[in-house]
């Protein structure tokens, strides 16, 4: 069996915690191979995530290792498992990039995402036409075959949150997200419209953090997601970045995101929420920050 040239987030993810493990009880690549029958070269290739590893082996390996909780064993094995085929699969051939696939099947096996936006709209809370104008906006040299396959591969990542049982979703959206003129005032009134038809459902959270909201600028510079686990460990935190990996497992550096989203969440004004008596409003919400946005478009 050849090496895989291009691994995804999920077979790397694998292979990178099978090291965390075998460095946290101080194997070597030849003791902690020989409890699988695997030689160092082969287990190297393993946690580079080059190639794959039958259930007995990894399963004599993470005993070896002590991996505890069970949980996470068992997760640990699905992952391995896991043939990575879904939807996005129909997307290899393409201008579709594998970070994307890979975000997608991120988000189907995440048991939450939360998301932190300061200039667009989440991509799984947009309208088609809005998306379809940030790309056509941000790659006017593109095909439009293309626009067109960006558009429908986002609309199919929405999905997600329509099946029986979706993934908690909590937004936070920067008020800058929802001023910004890069799409027509009618596009934008519609998607604005649309995050609070969105917020109707009741695993969708949405809060926006207004311009004049208390919080130091450099906390949410960066657009991120955060996809928790079932596992904790296993969570995964999603930077939007032109360069390098946007996918961070380190959980120190994930706790930090995660720290400076509930810094976010709690400086951001209360969720929308649909069903409240409209009139006069004792406080400040986010649902009647979006009905004065709408309401001075």
């Amino acid at each position: 069996m050849g090496l895989r040239p291009n691994p995804t987030q999920r077979q790397r993810r694998l292979g990178t915690e099978l090291r965390k493990l075998r460095d946290a009880c101080g194997m070597n690549g030849v003791t902690a191979g020989a409890y699988a029958g695997l030689g160092p070269q082969h287990l190297g290739h393993i946690e580079a995530a080059r190639t794959a590893i039958p259930e007995g082996k990894l399963r004599a390996l993470l005993a070896a290792y002590g991996c505890e909780p069970k949980t996470k064993a068992e997760a640990l094995v699905a992952m391995s498992q896991s043939t990575g085929k879904g939807w996005w699969s129909d997307y290899r051939k393409g201008p579709i990039p594998p970070a994307a696939r890979d975000l997608a099947e991120l988000e189907a096996m995440s048991a939450s995402c939360r998301s932190f936006q300061w200039m667009h709209i989440p991509g799984l809370l947009q309208t088609a036409e809005y998306m379809r104008a940030l790309f056509e906006g941000g790659q006017p040299s593109a095909p439009s075959d293309d626009i067109d396959t960006y558009t429908s591969f986002r609309q199919q990542r929405q999905s997600v949150l329509m099946r029986q049982d979706p993934p908690g979703f909590h937004a936070v959206i920067h008020e800058a997200a929802l001023r910004m003129r890069m799409v027509s005032t009618d596009i934008m009134r519609r998607q604005i419209e649309h995050l609070v038809e969105m917020a109707r459902l009741p695993h969708i959270r949405i809060q926006v953090l207004p311009f004049d909201a208390e919080v130091f600028p450099t906390a949410f510079g960066t657009p991120f997601v955060l996809f928790e686990h079932a596992v904790p460990e296993l969570s995964t935190a999603y930077v939007e970045q032109p360069v390098s990996s946007p996918f961070i497992s380190d959980q120190e550096q994930y706790r930090r995101f995660d720290d400076t989203f509930q810094h976010l969440a709690r400086a951001a004004l209360e969720p929308i929420d649909p069903n409240i008596e409209p009139g006069f409003y004792k406080k400040r919400d986010s649902l009647a920050l979006i009905q004065h946005l709408l309401y001075t478009m």
